[in-house]
């Protein structure tokens, strides 16, 4: 199992992504492939652990170059451990609950003012009136409030 026998197609299909995205992922030094005899690509089955943790991350917004790094800490390009995967789910779990928390005061403006300093919604005076989050800085300062 150790063995880098594993072709491209093959881990494309068992990890759910197109070959192209293999290639891309090896270019940015997220995972490694060897060449056969045939200069064929070939991965070791441990690539896919490597690949449900890009997964994973990017669905939670963490980008390709954060997971490198994540990755980069562990020695001789290895694939996470359970104890690895115990520090990353850590520090992903503080991100998700700022994300949660950020998601949930969105949802609840959805139709409201959400502090934004455009003043083009009839209820914007109700929340802004004479523009007063100018004075807190840009952008949707409601949402971000952590007293809110």
């Amino acid at each position: 199992m150790s063995e880098a026998n594993l072709s491209v197609g093959v881990i494309a299909k068992r990890a759910g992504v197109n070959i192209s995205t293999l290639h891309y992922y090896e270019e940015k030094g997220l995972i490694r492939s060897w060449r056969n005899a045939g200069n064929q690509r070939r991965y070791k089955a441990d690539v896919l652990r490597r690949i449900a943790l890009i997964k994973a991350g990017q669905k939670i917004g963490v980008s390709l170059g954060e997971t490198k790094a994540i990755l980069a800490q562990l020695p001789n390009e290895r694939t996470p451990t359970t104890k690895d995967w115990e520090n990353i789910a850590t520090a992903w779990r503080d991100r998700l609950t700022q994300q949660i928390n950020y998601i949930e005061k969105l949802k609840c403006s959805l139709s409201a003012c959400i502090g934004c300093g455009c003043l083009s919604l009839e209820r914007c005076h109700l929340y802004n009136q004479d523009d007063c989050l100018n004075q807190e800085g840009a952008g949707a300062v409601i949402l971000e409030r952590s007293d809110v």
